[in-house]
């Protein structure tokens, strides 16, 4: 139901297609209106950006270039990112837990709503700031 109130209420309040930043402040707002109603984490693109709110937990890494070996957490398995990507990529990883035991993964506070654009985070401020 949440997602569904959250995906009417983009609809209303964007006539056309907004900007990142103009969404991010939608979505800001909206987040803050679902926070009482309970427990609501969420991940949102629209083929630009990747929005990631956290209600709970929610942890992300950013993996670019050099790319190393991730060991994941519940498998005794290791994975070469080097042999899989190319030095041109990044690519921004959203997961309500760590899977991996040797990589520093950032959590997000509760409440906080995150901008990911081509595979890293986004400061808010610039966000805004590309907006005027």
């Amino acid at each position: 139901h949440a997602f569904c109130w959250i995906m009417q209420e983009l609809a209303k309040s964007h006539a056309g297609v907004p900007s990142i930043a103009e969404l991010t402040i939608t979505l800001r707002d909206l987040a803050a209106r679902i926070a009482p109603h309970g427990t609501f984490n969420f991940l949102l693109s629209n083929g630009q950006a990747l929005w990631a709110h956290a209600s709970t937990n929610l942890y992300y890494v950013v993996r670019q270039h050099p790319f190393a070996t991730a060991t994941l957490s519940d498998e005794d398995v290791s994975v070469n990112f080097a042999d899989q990507t190319r030095t041109s990529d990044r690519v921004a990883v959203v997961v309500t837990a760590p899977l991996t035991t040797n990589e520093v993964w950032t959590p997000l506070p509760p409440g906080e709503l995150q901008v990911f654009v081509d595979g890293g985070p986004v400061d808010e401020q610039s966000a805004i700031d590309s907006k005027q």
